[in-house]
């Protein structure tokens, strides 16, 4: 299992309207302006957090909305930082299990905040558990996800042996959830392990495959569908785009701004076609800074180290990779949140 990772190509992150916004700023101007759903954060919400010059903290949010589950918990949350102090873009993993302080609501899984409050509970709850300032967020549900991944012809992801039962028991529900016209008339499932190019609905049912192993496999297998939607889209040509976007933006709900989105394109944009993309997940996943298992009445749960909040700090606004972080290397100090 996995202490934080730095991947050689810039591949990952996680709402693909930002990944098209990085790659081509200047063709999307006329689709952008009339085009993106809005969302509501209050406007009289003031971080307590001092928000660092050079730092834009984006929280990129997947929900999951099936009738089966409790309703719109998040189920995927990162936060993508623009660094334009060390010229990076950094992806950190949140776990949807990290037990935390929910304001108002005592104390709960991460992806419970969004339940009870949508994102303005959300941002408050990341701030305050954290001690990192969001600066804005983009929110895209799996169903909507589905038809993305369509749009874009598929993604392209490793399947292991052992997740293709698990695989084909998800296909068929996520098959009947699936709102795109042209997704056949019935579902496809897989046979045998190797390279796959996945679909829509059986690109979900592999990122909601949760029974197999754990969360944090279950997050690195939606990071794989993630990857394969930017590999999805980078080779297109320049002509494609417009109409690519024209498609993909009614799926997704942002608070920012047009403005605000045209800046981050263009320096982005500098930075990944130079630099590698830095990429973490938080809790740290050592058995030592964390402990995993059931809690009181909240069920399976991430316990973390709160010292250890501080390599999260370092790496998002000090571009230190977790791994060369002295605190992990001294055990002495740690105090899980019970």
């Amino acid at each position: 299992m996995g202490k934080f990772k730095e991947y050689s190509t810039f591949k990952k992150t996680f709402i693909i309207l930002l990944v098209l916004l990085i790659l081509i700023p200047l063709i999307t101007l006329g689709y952008i302006f009339f085009r993106i759903n809005s969302a509501h954060v209050d406007d009289n919400y003031n971080s307590q957090y001092q928000k660092v010059e050079g730092i834009t903290n984006i929280l990129l949010l997947g929900t999951d909305g099936r009738e089966n589950e409790l309703a719109y918990r998040s189920d995927a949350m990162m936060i993508l930082t623009i660094d334009s102090n060390h010229n990076d873009i950094k992806l950190t993993s949140l776990a949807r299990d990290t037990y935390v302080d929910i304001p108002g609501h005592g104390k709960g899984k991460l992806n419970a905040a969004y339940f009870w409050g949508k994102e303005d509970l959300l941002f408050k709850t990341i701030e305050q558990n954290f001690e990192i300032g969001i600066d804005k967020f983009v929110q895209v549900d799996f169903n909507d996800l589905m038809n993305i991944i369509f749009v874009i012809g598929g993604v392209d992801v490793e399947i292991e042996q052992r997740e293709i039962k698990s695989l084909n028991e998800g296909i068929p529900g996520a098959f009947d959830s699936c709102t795109y016209g042209d997704k056949g008339d019935e579902p496809q499932l897989i046979e045998g392990a190797g390279l796959h190019t996945l679909n829509g609905y059986q690109a979900i049912a592999y990122a909601r495959m949760r029974y197999l192993d754990n969360g944090i496999y279950r997050d690195q297998r939606q990071r794989k569908i993630i990857s394969g939607m930017f590999n999805g889209v980078k080779d297109l040509s320049m002509s494609e785009y417009p109409k690519l976007i024209n498609s993909l933006l009614p799926y997704v709900s942002t608070n920012v701004s047009v403005s605000e989105m045209l800046n981050l394109a263009f320096t982005s944009y500098s930075f990944a076609t130079k630099q590698e993309l830095k990429q973490a997940e938080f809790p740290i996943i050592d058995d030592v800074h964390v402990k995993g298992g059931k809690y009181k009445n909240a069920g399976w749960v991430w316990l973390y180290d709160v010292n250890s909040i501080g390599v999260l700090h370092d790496f998002i606004y000090d571009d230190i990779m977790p791994e060369d972080n002295d605190y992990l290397k001294n055990n002495d100090n740690i105090k899980l949140n019970y």
